[in-house]
């Protein structure tokens, strides 16, 4: 499926959707405590609905209310097929993968064409370390974990993604002798770390911090049942923004932001340093932007979801944008690098690719062109807004929204953009 987009303004109110790396953890920790939690103002998505049906194959009861949901644990996990479907989620495979470690069965773990080239090595050869048999293909889905493992001190790479370390941190106090977590080299997306042991302190866990995103100590310990509420998603809140600068400033966005951590709250101050005056009232948010963008440097190691967002904003800044130290982007749902990369240039946007970053300059001619996310989320809803601020283009594999916010395409139409499906 492709769509067609023309020139838009966008006016009026929008509801930012809920944070799914939050939705991930708090449904996947509460699985794991005794009895019922409750989470509230959780991300419907098909992600999200990955980790609840891998969570119900562990045996969990998972009832909905609204946009709440009941999840009702047991203490020992009761498996009840042998194969995970994950989908599209990189979370859900690498989770559910450690969790699968607690089990005495042999668990396969799978998902769609685009998750089969997502690594999974470092993590299965630290659960292999803990005492699991795992296999892949050549270190990639579908996998295959048997436990059960009893914990002790692994080491892991953290140059990759940071859900490998969040994955062993979850599963750790489920483990007779604990985890000591010891992490080898930088770790990129090092805010996705204190999202994890933020969620997992909500469910009553401590998590002894010997070295800041080196070294983490996690006793034996028990979930205990709780209450949370999700937060909006300032992945999503990124790309609003950027749609609010690019193509008008009569957007407000209602936003519940709450006290939990985000690394993508880094594009409030992104924006502020390209000229953007970002106006912040308890839950409502609201821009003015200049004519011109004036451009500037920004090191996404820690938000690599911001890269899409950032990059399009290139369209309407009079200096180069360059985005840095973001090498492991190219292992995201896609090369996120060198598609955005080739895209942006088919607008008239000068691209320098680097072996981890882009350098973005305005050529000042900009083209009508077709744009192929390749079936990525983040880089459909970037091109599309892309593509309405230029006017006349089409792009590719729109229902790929479902993975992260279902409502982009109605939603953006309902304010006055200009999207027609093929």
């Amino acid at each position: 499926m492709k769509c067609r987009v023309e020139k838009s303004e966008i006016d009026g109110d929008i509801d930012c959707p809920p944070n799914k790396s939050y939705t991930h953890r708090a449904i996947f920790i509460a699985s794991l405590a005794m009895d019922k939690s409750i989470i509230k103002n959780i991300l419907r998505s098909e992600d999200t609905d990955a980790t609840i049906n891998a969570c119900k194959n562990f045996g969990v009861e998972i009832s909905d209310v609204g946009n709440d949901i009941t999840v009702t644990s047991a203490n020992e996990l009761k498996i009840k097929s042998d194969t995970i479907d994950a989908a599209n989620s990189g979370t859900t495979i690498r989770i559910a993968a450690a969790i699968s470690s607690l089990a005495d069965d042999t668990i396969t773990l799978t998902g769609d064409s685009s998750l089969k080239k997502r690594p999974m090595k470092p993590l299965l050869d630290a659960l292999e370390s803990l005492g699991a048999k795992c296999s892949s293909s050549n270190g990639n889905p579908p996998i295959s974990v048997k436990g059960r493992i009893k914990g002790g001190k692994v080491k892991i790479s953290g140059n990759i993604s940071s859900q490998f370390i969040s994955a062993l941190m979850i599963t750790a106090p489920k483990l007779e002798n604990g985890l000591v977590i010891d992490i080898d080299g930088k770790l990129v997306s090092r805010p996705y770390i204190d999202a994890t042991i933020t969620t997992m302190k909500k469910f009553g866990i401590d998590v002894e911090i010997k070295a800041p995103y080196k070294k983490y100590i996690i006793p034996e310990q028990n979930y205990k049942p709780t209450t949370v509420t999700i937060p909006s998603d300032f992945s999503s809140l990124a790309l609003l923004l950027a749609a609010s600068v690019l193509l008008g400033d009569g957007l407000t966005i209602k936003a519940s932001l709450g006290s939990m951590p985000q690394a993508d709250e880094a594009i409030i101050d992104i924006l502020e340093t390209m000229g953007v005056v970002v106006t912040l009232n308890k839950n409502i948010i609201k821009i003015k932007s200049p004519e011109k963008l004036d451009g500037g440097k920004f090191d996404l190691n820690d938000s690599p979801d911001l890269v899409p967002a950032v990059a399009i904003l290139a369209l309407k800044s009079s200096k180069p944008i360059e985005i840095f130290n973001v090498e492991h982007v190219r292992y995201k749902e896609t090369d996120r690098l060198s598609i955005i990369a080739r895209e942006l240039s088919k607008l008239g946007i000068k691209v320098e690719e680097k072996k981890g970053g882009l350098i973005l300059s305005n050529s000042g001619n900009l083209n009508s062109t077709t744009l192929n996310s390749e079936n990525d989320h983040r880089l459909f809803m970037a091109f599309c807004i892309a593509g309405m601020y230029v006017g006349n283009c089409t792009i590719s594999d729109p229902e790929s929204v479902e993975v992260s916010y279902p409502n982009f395409i109605s939603e953006m139409k309902r304010l006055g953009c200009k999207i027609f499906l093929d």
